[in-house]
This record gives structure tokens, sequence and C-alpha cells, in this order.
């Protein structure tokens, strides 16, 4: 089995910055694509960040500039580095991999979701 465990969450200000991260465990042969998801209370969930396993990235227009994502491919681990947060960022935020399990074959799973809060 596959675990994607998100952590770093929170409440803070306008402004302020919060850093995520999302660890792999389990059977994990390989991790292609990792990205970082959101979804606030009566919205769709919306891709924010995406990097591939050699490194390149693509944001959404909503937080291009502001957000980070990088990756720790010995670590199995994903992260958003998130500055200058307003409150339209308040979301669940969703880790995705596309990971070569047991199976060996590529899978998707998603993490369990953290919140994040912004207050005006």
């Amino acid at each position: 089995q596959v675990q994607l465990v998100e952590s770093g969450g929170g409440l803070v200000e306008t402004g302020g910055s919060l850093r995520l991260s999302c660890a792999a465990s389990g059977s994990v042969y390989d991790i292609d694509d990792m990205a970082w998801y959101r979804q606030a209370p009566g919205k769709e969930r919306e891709e924010v960040a995406f990097i591939t396993h050699g490194g390149t990235t693509r944001y959404a227009a909503s937080v291009q500039g502001r957000f980070t994502v990088t990756r720790d491919n010995a670590k199995n681990t994903v992260f958003l580095q998130m500055t200058t947060l307003l409150p339209e960022d308040t979301a669940a935020y969703f880790c995705y991999a596309n990971i070569r399990d047991h199976t060996l074959s590529f899978q998707t799973y998603w993490g369990q979701g953290t919140q994040v809060t912004v207050s005006a």
C-alpha cells in the first residue's frame, strides 16, 4: 500500500506564509508527476501547482509568483511554499502523485488533505 501524508497547514494572517509538505511511503518504486490541488467550500477542486520528476513546474494563474513547488526525489516528498497569502487561498489542500507501486504500473494517489485558512 502507498500513503501520501500532508503536513504544514494552519491559520495565517493575510500576507503571511506557510509551507506544505507531502511524503509518499509504502510500496513506492518510482514517482512521476506530483501536484498540489485545493478545494474551497462550494467550489471544485483545482490544480494549484504541478511538478514533473525532472523539476518542470506549472502554476495556476492565481498563485503564480506567490507559490513555489519543489520536490525531493530521494525522500519521495513534494513541498509547496506559499507566500503573500490571501483570504481567497483558504481551502483544503491535497497532494497528488503518480506512483509506480507494487503492481509495477503507475497509479494515481491522493493525500487526505490539509486545511489552510487565511484570515482577513
